[in-house]
């Protein structure tokens, strides 16, 4: 397993095509063969993989996200969320919003954006310049925002101990709580159909399966460990396998459909800041509040 000791904290970790990615808080990108590029003054606070699938696209702002689908990107800055298109200079798309946002998030399909912020997220196509977006409310700061991979639902991390979600025919509210923390981080998983968070004892699994997603369901819980918290979880969109990363610095990754869960990281240590898994699922990039990092095959 390469490891990794950089001399800043990492803020996000990620795999393109070629392998493992780290943005760190120094303003440099750290890749998996050693590479290392300064491409920020100021530290990274967020990453994606730009559309082309090489490379990583960075910000100084408070989130970016990409789509291969669309070749677009999409970043916030304060109360405004951009879109450029990659292989069109001259597009640009300025969205203004009455509170700062907080996350940005593409569809399936790269043509509408759902951006957190406070009193819910709010939705955009993204190549119409003059239009009134949709919003989706719900009271409280929502932090970071996905859509679920077949586009059926919007799911926000808050900065209450909990979930908020939409379904998207009819904007019936998803009420996804009873954490004992902030949930940091979440993935959809199994082509769609779970749902994993942090911000318990364990992994919260979600159902996302058939057309009322989580509403009326309970969630599961694996690998619960009283003595710590999951700080971080990865997945593959359209794969079983599921990574978490703890607050005691372990990692491990499991199948929720077999048995038990392996540790890849069984040394505690630093809480685990970022995490991220292959597109196949057969890789994982973790890093902690230390700087240390490292990279495992399946």
């Amino acid at each position: 397993m390469p490891t990794f000791s950089f001399d800043a904290q990492v803020t996000a970790a990620l795999f393109d095509r070629t392998g493992a990615i780290f943005a760190l808080g120094d303003g440099s990108v750290r890749f998996e063969n050693g590479a290392r590029s300064e491409v920020h003054d100021g530290p990274i606070l967020s990453a994606a993989v730009p559309p082309s699938g090489e490379g990583v696209v960075t910000g100084g702002d408070d989130s970016i996200a990409a789509s291969s689908e669309s070749g677009l990107i999409a970043f916030s800055a304060g109360r405004t969320l951009s879109v450029i298109d990659v292989k069109d200079a001259a597009f640009r798309r300025d969205f203004h919003h009455e509170r700062t946002v907080s996350g940005v998030a593409f569809d399936p399909k790269g043509r509408r954006i759902a951006t957190a912020t406070y009193g819910g997220a709010w939705l955009w196509y993204a190549r119409i310049e003059q239009q009134q977006p949709t919003k989706l409310a719900w009271a409280g700061s929502h932090l970071a925002v996905s859509f679920s991979p077949d586009g059926a639902f919007v799911v926000t991390s808050m900065q209450d101990a909990q979930l908020h979600g939409w379904r998207m025919k009819d904007q019936k509210n998803m009420r996804m709580g009873g954490y004992p923390s902030k949930v940091k981080s979440f993935a959809f998983m199994a082509k769609g159909q779970l749902l994993a968070t942090s911000g318990a004892q364990g992994v919260v699994l979600w159902p996302f399966i058939g057309a009322n997603g989580p509403m009326g369901r309970e969630a599961t819980e694996i690998g619960f460990d009283e003595s710590t918290l999951i700080a971080q979880v990865a997945a593959a969109p359209a794969h079983g396998r599921l990574a978490a990363g703890l607050e005691d610095g372990r990692v491990w990754w499991a199948d929720p459909a077999g048995q038990g869960l392996e540790f890849v990281k069984k040394d505690k240590g630093a809480p685990i800041v970022a995490l991220a898994m292959s597109a196949g699922s057969a890789r994982i990039a973790w890093a902690d509040e230390d700087g240390q990092a490292g990279v495992v095959s399946l």
